[in-house]
Protein backbone atom coordinates (compact mmCIF):
# COMPACT_ATOMS: atom_id res chain seq x y z
CA UNK A 1 0.00 0.00 0.00
CA UNK A 2 1.18 3.54 -0.66
CA UNK A 3 -1.33 5.80 1.04
CA UNK A 4 1.24 8.56 1.27
CA UNK A 5 0.18 10.93 -1.49
CA UNK A 6 -2.89 13.10 -1.67
CA UNK A 7 -4.31 14.14 -5.04
CA UNK A 8 -5.74 17.41 -6.26
CA UNK A 9 -9.47 17.82 -6.63
CA UNK A 10 -9.36 16.86 -10.31
CA UNK A 11 -7.86 13.51 -9.37
CA UNK A 12 -4.88 13.90 -11.67
CA UNK A 13 -2.17 16.09 -10.14
CA UNK A 14 -0.34 14.80 -7.08
CA UNK A 15 -0.41 17.23 -4.18
CA UNK A 16 1.86 17.45 -1.16
CA UNK A 17 2.43 14.07 0.52
CA UNK A 18 0.87 13.41 3.92
CA UNK A 19 3.56 15.11 5.96
CA UNK A 20 3.41 17.57 8.83
CA UNK A 21 6.09 19.56 10.58
CA UNK A 22 6.48 19.98 14.35
CA UNK A 23 8.67 22.93 15.31
CA UNK A 24 10.21 23.42 18.76
CA UNK A 25 10.76 27.19 19.04
CA UNK A 26 12.18 29.47 21.71
CA UNK A 27 13.34 32.80 20.24
CA UNK A 28 14.24 31.71 16.70
CA UNK A 29 13.05 33.48 13.58
CA UNK A 30 10.71 30.95 11.98
CA UNK A 31 9.90 32.94 8.84
CA UNK A 32 11.62 30.11 6.93
CA UNK A 33 8.50 28.00 7.42
CA UNK A 34 6.79 29.99 4.66
CA UNK A 35 9.39 28.79 2.16
CA UNK A 36 9.30 25.26 3.56
CA UNK A 37 5.65 25.19 2.56
CA UNK A 38 4.52 22.31 4.77
CA UNK A 39 1.64 22.34 7.25
CA UNK A 40 2.15 21.76 10.93
CA UNK A 41 2.40 23.09 14.45
CA UNK A 42 4.84 25.60 15.90
CA UNK A 43 5.21 24.98 19.62
CA UNK A 44 6.37 28.24 21.14
CA UNK A 45 8.28 28.33 24.43
CA UNK A 46 9.65 31.82 23.95
CA UNK A 47 8.79 35.08 25.71
CA UNK A 48 7.44 36.58 22.49
CA UNK A 49 5.48 34.98 19.64
CA UNK A 50 6.91 34.96 16.12
CA UNK A 51 6.25 38.04 14.02
CA UNK A 52 4.06 36.05 11.65
CA UNK A 53 2.92 32.52 10.99
CA UNK A 54 3.40 30.81 7.66
CA UNK A 55 0.28 29.52 5.87
CA UNK A 56 -0.75 26.14 7.23
CA UNK A 57 1.17 26.61 10.49
CA UNK A 58 -0.63 27.05 13.78
CA UNK A 59 0.99 28.15 17.02
CA UNK A 60 0.63 26.57 20.43
CA UNK A 61 2.32 27.97 23.53
CA UNK A 62 4.13 25.60 25.88
CA UNK A 63 6.06 26.17 29.11
CA UNK A 64 9.80 26.48 28.62
CA UNK A 65 10.76 23.12 30.09
CA UNK A 66 12.32 19.89 28.89
CA UNK A 67 14.03 21.06 25.71
CA UNK A 68 12.61 19.83 22.39
CA UNK A 69 12.00 16.36 23.85
CA UNK A 70 9.15 17.85 25.90
CA UNK A 71 7.75 19.47 22.76
CA UNK A 72 7.89 16.35 20.62
CA UNK A 73 6.49 14.03 23.28
CA UNK A 74 3.68 16.46 24.07
CA UNK A 75 2.74 16.54 20.39
CA UNK A 76 2.81 12.76 19.99
CA UNK A 77 0.61 12.21 23.03
CA UNK A 78 -1.90 14.87 21.96
CA UNK A 79 -2.10 13.68 18.34
CA UNK A 80 -1.42 9.97 18.72
CA UNK A 81 -4.57 8.93 16.84
CA UNK A 82 -4.37 11.65 14.18
CA UNK A 83 -0.78 11.74 12.99
CA UNK A 84 0.08 12.29 9.32
CA UNK A 85 1.97 9.52 7.59
CA UNK A 86 5.24 11.39 8.17
CA UNK A 87 6.20 13.95 10.79
CA UNK A 88 9.26 16.17 10.53
CA UNK A 89 10.39 17.11 14.03
CA UNK A 90 12.68 20.15 13.88
CA UNK A 91 14.15 22.86 16.05
CA UNK A 92 13.22 26.50 15.57
CA UNK A 93 16.44 26.93 13.56
CA UNK A 94 17.51 23.51 12.30
CA UNK A 95 19.77 24.81 9.55
CA UNK A 96 22.96 25.08 11.61
CA UNK A 97 22.86 21.29 11.98
CA UNK A 98 21.96 20.25 8.43
CA UNK A 99 25.35 20.90 6.82
CA UNK A 100 28.94 20.93 8.11
CA UNK A 101 29.96 24.33 9.55
CA UNK A 102 32.36 25.04 6.70
CA UNK A 103 29.57 24.67 4.13
CA UNK A 104 26.76 27.13 3.31
CA UNK A 105 23.49 26.62 5.11
CA UNK A 106 20.74 24.87 3.23
CA UNK A 107 17.89 27.15 2.17
CA UNK A 108 14.40 26.14 3.34
CA UNK A 109 13.51 24.99 -0.18
CA UNK A 110 16.39 22.50 -0.04
CA UNK A 111 15.15 21.16 3.30
CA UNK A 112 11.71 20.73 1.77
CA UNK A 113 13.21 18.87 -1.18
CA UNK A 114 15.16 16.62 1.15
CA UNK A 115 12.09 15.79 3.22
CA UNK A 116 10.01 15.01 0.15
CA UNK A 117 12.81 12.85 -1.22
CA UNK A 118 12.89 10.85 2.01
CA UNK A 119 9.11 10.49 1.82
CA UNK A 120 9.38 9.27 -1.78
CA UNK A 121 11.85 6.65 -0.55
CA UNK A 122 9.32 5.64 2.14
CA UNK A 123 11.98 6.04 4.81
CA UNK A 124 10.65 5.05 8.25
CA UNK A 125 13.15 7.15 10.21
CA UNK A 126 15.93 9.53 9.28
CA UNK A 127 17.96 12.02 11.28
CA UNK A 128 18.40 15.29 9.42
CA UNK A 129 21.69 16.44 10.94
CA UNK A 130 24.77 16.07 8.76
CA UNK A 131 26.49 13.88 11.35
CA UNK A 132 25.89 10.92 13.66
CA UNK A 133 27.24 10.50 17.19
CA UNK A 134 28.76 7.52 18.96
CA UNK A 135 28.81 7.77 22.74
CA UNK A 136 28.94 5.71 25.92
CA UNK A 137 26.30 5.49 28.64
CA UNK A 138 27.45 8.85 30.05
CA UNK A 139 27.15 10.52 26.67
CA UNK A 140 30.92 10.76 26.29
CA UNK A 141 32.52 12.25 24.34
CA UNK A 142 30.48 15.44 24.61
CA UNK A 143 31.02 19.18 24.89
CA UNK A 144 28.65 20.00 27.73
CA UNK A 145 31.55 21.45 29.73
CA UNK A 146 32.49 23.87 26.97
CA UNK A 147 33.25 27.20 28.72
CA UNK A 148 31.46 29.03 25.92
CA UNK A 149 28.22 27.30 26.97
CA UNK A 150 28.49 27.94 30.71
CA UNK A 151 25.28 29.29 32.19
CA UNK A 152 23.04 28.38 29.27
CA UNK A 153 21.25 25.64 31.22
CA UNK A 154 21.43 24.07 34.66
CA UNK A 155 23.15 20.86 33.57
CA UNK A 156 26.22 22.57 32.14
CA UNK A 157 29.42 20.68 32.95
CA UNK A 158 27.69 17.38 33.76
CA UNK A 159 27.63 14.14 31.81
CA UNK A 160 24.62 13.05 29.77
CA UNK A 161 22.70 10.18 31.44
CA UNK A 162 22.03 8.27 28.22
CA UNK A 163 22.33 4.86 29.87
CA UNK A 164 20.22 5.76 32.90
CA UNK A 165 17.45 7.25 30.78
CA UNK A 166 17.56 4.22 28.47
CA UNK A 167 17.09 1.86 31.42
CA UNK A 168 14.28 3.94 32.92
CA UNK A 169 12.48 4.18 29.59
CA UNK A 170 12.91 0.67 28.24
CA UNK A 171 13.38 -1.41 31.39
CA UNK A 172 16.47 -3.04 29.88
CA UNK A 173 20.18 -2.95 30.73
CA UNK A 174 21.94 -0.10 29.00
CA UNK A 175 24.24 -0.89 26.09
CA UNK A 176 27.85 0.11 26.56
CA UNK A 177 27.76 2.20 23.39
CA UNK A 178 25.09 4.15 21.53
CA UNK A 179 24.92 5.50 18.01
CA UNK A 180 22.73 8.60 17.91
CA UNK A 181 21.17 8.72 14.45
CA UNK A 182 19.19 11.91 15.07
CA UNK A 183 21.51 14.13 17.12
CA UNK A 184 20.22 17.68 17.59
CA UNK A 185 16.64 16.35 17.55
CA UNK A 186 15.93 17.06 13.87
CA UNK A 187 14.36 14.05 12.16
CA UNK A 188 11.67 12.62 9.90
CA UNK A 189 9.58 9.78 11.33
CA UNK A 190 6.92 7.66 9.64
CA UNK A 191 3.65 7.20 11.51
CA UNK A 192 3.95 3.44 11.97
CA UNK A 193 7.29 3.96 13.74
CA UNK A 194 5.63 6.32 16.21
CA UNK A 195 2.64 4.02 16.72
CA UNK A 196 4.95 1.04 17.32
CA UNK A 197 5.03 2.28 20.92
CA UNK A 198 1.81 2.66 22.93
CA UNK A 199 0.72 6.03 24.36
CA UNK A 200 1.83 4.89 27.81
CA UNK A 201 5.41 4.66 26.58
CA UNK A 202 5.39 8.31 25.52
CA UNK A 203 3.74 9.29 28.80
CA UNK A 204 6.58 7.56 30.63
CA UNK A 205 9.16 9.37 28.52
CA UNK A 206 7.43 12.69 29.16
CA UNK A 207 7.40 12.00 32.90
CA UNK A 208 11.18 11.52 32.82
CA UNK A 209 11.58 14.86 31.07
CA UNK A 210 9.20 16.68 33.41
CA UNK A 211 11.10 15.33 36.41
CA UNK A 212 14.09 17.31 35.10
CA UNK A 213 12.30 20.39 33.72
CA UNK A 214 15.34 22.65 33.41
CA UNK A 215 17.68 19.90 32.24
CA UNK A 216 19.74 20.08 35.43
CA UNK A 217 20.57 16.38 34.96
CA UNK A 218 20.63 16.61 31.15
CA UNK A 219 17.66 14.29 30.63
CA UNK A 220 16.62 16.26 27.55
CA UNK A 221 20.12 15.90 26.14
CA UNK A 222 19.91 12.15 26.74
CA UNK A 223 16.69 11.88 24.72
CA UNK A 224 18.48 13.58 21.81
CA UNK A 225 20.71 10.52 21.66
CA UNK A 226 17.91 7.98 22.00
CA UNK A 227 15.35 8.93 19.36
CA UNK A 228 16.38 6.04 17.10
CA UNK A 229 15.60 3.65 19.99
CA UNK A 230 12.34 5.43 20.83
CA UNK A 231 11.09 4.92 17.28
CA UNK A 232 12.33 1.34 16.91
CA UNK A 233 9.45 -0.34 18.71
CA UNK A 234 8.22 -3.85 17.91
CA UNK A 235 4.86 -2.70 16.60
CA UNK A 236 1.35 -3.46 17.74
CA UNK A 237 -0.82 -6.54 17.33
CA UNK A 238 -4.54 -6.99 17.48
Amino acid sequence: MTGSTRYASDGTSPATPDIGVVVARYREDTAWLAELGLPGVLYDKGPEPPAALAPGIRREALPNVGREAHTYLTHIIAHYDALPRWTAFVQGDPFAHLTPPEEPRLPPAALRARLLDLVAQDRPFCGLAWFRLRCDALGRPHDLADPAKQGRWEGWGKDIPVGRVFEALFGLPSPAQFIARAPTGNMLVRRDRILARPPEFYQRALSLVLADPHDAENTGHALERLWQAVFSGPGRTG
